[in-house]
């Protein structure tokens, strides 16, 4: 019976196995007892069932009544021992609790080094979940030197295609992700799901968060049209094979609300990000960093559907939280921090905005670097206040030095290049500087017209700022027909 649960374990059934696990350690408490090193290992399997189906809070107090008991029978640095204490670092991840993990995983980490030595299949898995707690942590950097230590060592031990190396390069893609390099973490993150779908067949909850991974990195890309169809797969196959109030798809629905918001649907956005809000709390609680990023993707819409006033205090109180949860300079608060001074922006609290993104330029610079996407976004940010304070003279710099990075970091053709040529356009404006606006405006025109389709706010947007800059220009038979589109798309769509 325990085998076969083993086995719908590495199927990925994990409502198949759980019954059989319960029975298995019931049988084996009365049989053996509840120290005997079967029973304990029954527990540890049920627990570890548990987690896979996100029944985190069940998982965590056998795994504690575990490792005490293995601790106590078997002494700290058994294997045994040791395996107990990785899991319940996994599950207190899980459970947003990243101090307490990092804490065992560091012991184990050591411990395997010593007993084990550097190479060993479980020292290699320490060293990949210390390595995805620094990533969640926001140390990303010291992720990576892990990872790619671990791919490295597994792909020479293992073989390319076993299932621990491909979880290894998904979560090197992760790192990549988390560091803004979407360029290295595509081509991973493609393997990992080719491979996957072969070694472990399509539906299989492995190759499920490949794909969910794989759209990530499109929807990061400004790939949104790729992005779509594969999270509308995920969610679908989730909520057949897991349910539709597991972990994994509430971050499918999640996944997909996003791009959903990236491709200017909000209103298909909002009843998602809803629902996974709602479930989360119930979940995982109020605090939990699930929690707030859906607090925070729902305040993104309301604010992209002009929600401002419902949108701030969201953002109040996931800043305020994530503060208190992950410190004031963990890149998920500075993410708040930002979110909030774009409302201010937006109710034209300009003065409230500014040293909010100021702390938010600065503290990105340090913790990612000059180039890195999300210092360019607070850039942007801050310019874009300065032009609402009528600093023009002190947008116009900052808007040049975002648009040429992105240009080199992110491609012509990226969303957020587009964004940046834009706003310079916009400062150019301000500034009287008509001719230097309009040809930005139209490659901006164009460009969001083959990215996202004429009907999209964005585009919109684009075609209403052209058709103002040929109205400054003295070129009204050239603006009309554009406010004329402008003014029935919108009256259609809004």
């Amino acid at each position: 019976m325990a085998n076969l649960a083993a086995t719908y374990h590495r199927l990925g059934r994990y409502t198949d196995a759980e019954p059989l696990d319960r029975v298995v350690l019931e049988k084996r408490t009365q049989l053996l007892g509840a120290d005997h090193p079967a029973t304990l290992s029954a527990m540890a399997n049920l627990a570890a069932t548990y987690r896979e189906l996100g029944r985190y809070t069940d998982a965590e107090p056998l795994e504690g009544v575990v490792l005490e008991k293995r601790k106590r029978l078997l002494g700290a640095d058994h294997p045994d021992t040791l395996s107990a204490m990785a899991n319940l670092a996994s599950t207190y991840h899980q459970l947003g609790r990243y101090t307490d993990a990092e804490l065992l995983e560091g012991v184990v980490l050591e411990k395997r080094k010593q007993v084990l030595g550097a190479d060993h299949p479980d020292t290699l898995s320490a060293m990949a979940n210390l390595a995805s707690t620094y990533r969640q942590f926001g140390r990303s950097t010291d992720a990576e030197l892990l990872d790619v230590v671990v791919l490295e060592k597994r792909t020479e031990l293992l073989g390319p295609d076993h299932p621990d190396t491909l979880s290894t390069m998904a979560n090197l893609a992760a790192t990549y992700h988390r560091l803004g390099r979407y360029t290295d973490a595509e081509p991973l993150d493609r393997v990992v799901l080719e491979k996957r779908t072969q070694l472990l067949g399509a539906d299989h909850p492995a190759t499920l968060s490949a794909m969910a991974n794989l759209a990530a990195t499109y929807r990061e890309l400004g790939r949104y049209t790729d992005a779509e169809p594969l999270e509308g797969v995920v969610l679908e196959k989730r909520k057949r094979l897991l349910g539709a109030d597991h972990p994994d798809t509430l971050s499918a629905m999640a996944n997909l609300a996003s791009t959903y918001h990236e491709l200017g649907r909000y209103t298909d956005a909002e009843p998602l990000e809803g629902v996974v809000l709602e479930r989360w709390k119930q979940l995982l609680g109020a605090d939990h960093p699930n929690t707030l990023s859906a607090m925070a993707n729902l305040a993104s819409t309301y604010h992209q559907l002009g929600r401002y006033t419902d949108a701030e205090p969201l953002e109040d109180v996931v800043l305020e939280k994530r503060k208190q949860v992950l410190g004031a300079h963990h890149p998920d608060t500075l993410s708040a921090m930002a979110n909030l001074a774009s409302t201010y922006q937006w109710l034209g609290r300009y003065t409230d905005a500014e040293p909010l993104e100021g702390v938010v330029l600065e503290r990105w610079k340090q913790l990612l670097g000059a180039d890195h996407p999300d210092t360019l976004s607070a850039m942007a940010n801050l310019a874009a206040t300065y032009q609402w304070l009528g600093r023009y003279t002190d947008a116009e710099p900052l808007e040049d030095v975002v648009l040429e990075k992105r240009k080199q970091v992110l491609g012509a053709h990226h969303p957020d290049t587009l964004s940046a040529m834009a706003n310079l356009a916009s400062t150019y404006q301000w500034l009287g500087r008509y001719t230097d606006a309009e040809p930005l405006e139209g490659v901006v025109l164009e460009r969001w017209k083959q990215l996202l389709g004429a009907d999209h706010p964005d585009t919109l947007s684009a075609m209403a700022h052209l058709a103002a800059t040929y109205h400054r220009l003295g070129r009204y038979t050239d603006a009309e027909p554009l406010r004329g589109v402008v003014l029935a798309k919108r009256t259609q769509l809004l």
